[in-house]
């Protein structure tokens, strides 16, 4: 009678634990996702990518709430309020000024940005200690801008003057004409500083820089040109300028040159965080990490249409060559 009893009540815990296995498996985590631009997004794949990896689902295991500030700054904390309102269990953001707007509305729910530089910004303590509801990937305080200028004197020698499009509204694009200054310097390069702050801005400072006639052109990497990178590059084209680019976006959309952090690969490791965040890791505790694979992309189809030849030296160092 007593092994009855005592197998009985063996069988009710496994079936308990079994039943809470399943509960826990059966959950379904609800995050938010607040991006600074539009709809089209050419990175989120990557992280969709690195969910699936991880076990996350989308529409089975884990629901995505996606808002879209269209490049509108004064969106981003009405859009943040929203998210927080959906009891969502944390909010991946894809810039400073989109976690700033999160971390206006919320201070619990974690925050995980994908690009920018959260020291730099204000939302956490350290690299190694975040210290609140902030972590994630930085593309801060490293800069490359020097590094794109020594590509594009060793691609085309006989530039002189190079005119650089940077957002002086923004600390990102500010480091990086500081940067682009000192390298310009080192390489006997002339700079023409185009400033925009604005989408209007863009279309403005490159009609007028031909007066002034530069043979060259290089984009600061900053949301604005990255939001407003289709037209920077047909804007360029026109001029038939050598244009180097900070990311591989520019290229697939017809610019000619890129040297920069793969942003993909910082979008597909935001994954992780979500993931230990979800496991209940908190983002004080979580350090933020660091790039870790640069590319080098060149468009000869571009090259072609307006007339320029990439040495075989530097092709050769290409990780990606559009044809």
């Amino acid at each position: 009678m007593r092994k009855t009893i005592t197998g009985l009540a063996l069988s009710a815990t496994l079936l308990a634990l079994c039943s809470v296995a399943e509960a826990q498996q059966a959950k379904t985590h609800r995050i938010g996702m607040l991006f600074f631009g539009s709809r089209d997004q050419p990175h989120l794949a990557s992280f969709q990518r690195g969910l699936r990896e991880l076990g996350y689902v989308e529409g089975k295991n884990i629901v995505i709430e996606y808002r879209y500030a269209e490049g509108k700054t004064d969106r981003l904390p009405e859009l943040a309020a929203e998210l927080v309102r959906l009891k969502i269990d944390l909010i991946v953001v894809t810039t400073n000024r989109s976690a700033h707007a999160a971390q206006q509305v919320t201070r619990t729910i974690p925050i995980v940005l994908t690009t920018g530089d959260p020291v730099g910004g204000g939302l956490a303590a350290s690299l190694a200690k975040p210290g609140g509801n902030v972590t994630g990937l930085t593309v801060l305080p490293l800069d490359l801008s020097g590094k794109r200028l020594e590509l594009l004197k060793e691609t085309f020698p006989k530039i002189t003057r190079v005119a650089v499009l940077w957002n002086p509204a923004s600390q990102a694009s500010v480091a990086g004409f500081e940067e682009a200054k000192g390298a310009a310097r080192a390489f006997s390069l002339q700079l023409q500083p185009l400033e925009a702050r604005s989408a209007e801005d863009i279309d403005a400072v490159l009609a007028g820089a031909t007066k002034a006639r530069p043979n060259a052109f290089l984009t600061i990497l900053d949301p604005l040109t990255t939001l407003n990178s289709k037209r920077i590059v047909e804007l360029a084209a026109k001029k038939r300028w050598p244009g180097m680019y900070p990311t591989r976006q520019f290229v697939e959309e017809g610019g000619l040159m890129a040297y920069g952090v793969s942003i993909a690969d910082l979008y597909h490791r935001a994954a992780n965080y979500v993931d230990k965040i979800l496991k209940g890791a908190k983002p004080a505790d979580l350090p933020v990490e660091q790039p870790m694979k640069f590319e080098l992309i060149i468009n000869l189809k571009t090259a072609k249409q307006i007339g320029l030849t990439i040495p075989p030296n530097v092709l050769v160092r290409a990780d990606k060559v559009i044809r």
